[in-house]
């Protein structure tokens, strides 16, 4: 029995389906859920969520913060900001990352680390 997964932002539902694993990255580290897993409740990190479909293609997206719930063979992912590959500018992010790295070269704060981590997620799937 395959789980059912969704992806969900506040603007919209990105992924609804069926697939054999989820494999996303939370603040303990990188998780994979498969069916039959137990419950769990995990804040997300920025990085890439990835879906491996029942016919064996993968559906990946930029996730950047949220949450992951996996109960009964079902995985739900809230994320505050979310972008399947396929919707990914890599010239966009390519900026973005500039921007982030020239902002950091001037003051290092968190907000500019943030940026330029969701910069390399993005060119990361989004390539």
């Amino acid at each position: 029995m395959p789980l059912h997964v969704e992806l969900v932002s506040p603007e919209r539902i990105l992924f609804s389906g069926e697939a054999d694993m989820v494999i996303t990255r939370t603040t303990g580290g990188d998780i994979a859920f498969q069916p039959g897993h137990a419950p769990f409740l995990g804040v997300l990190q920025i990085g890439a969520a990835r879906i491996r479909l029942t016919d064996g293609r993968e559906e990946v997206a930029a996730v950047h913060g949220g949450f992951v719930e996996v109960n009964d063979d079902r995985v739900i992912i809230l994320s505050d900001i979310a972008e399947l590959s396929s919707q990914i500018d890599v010239a966009r992010a390519e900026r973005a990352k500039a921007r982030a790295e020239q902002r950091l070269q001037q003051d290092h704060d968190a907000e500019a680390e943030a940026a330029l981590r969701r910069a390399h997620v993005r060119i990361e799937i989004g390539a």
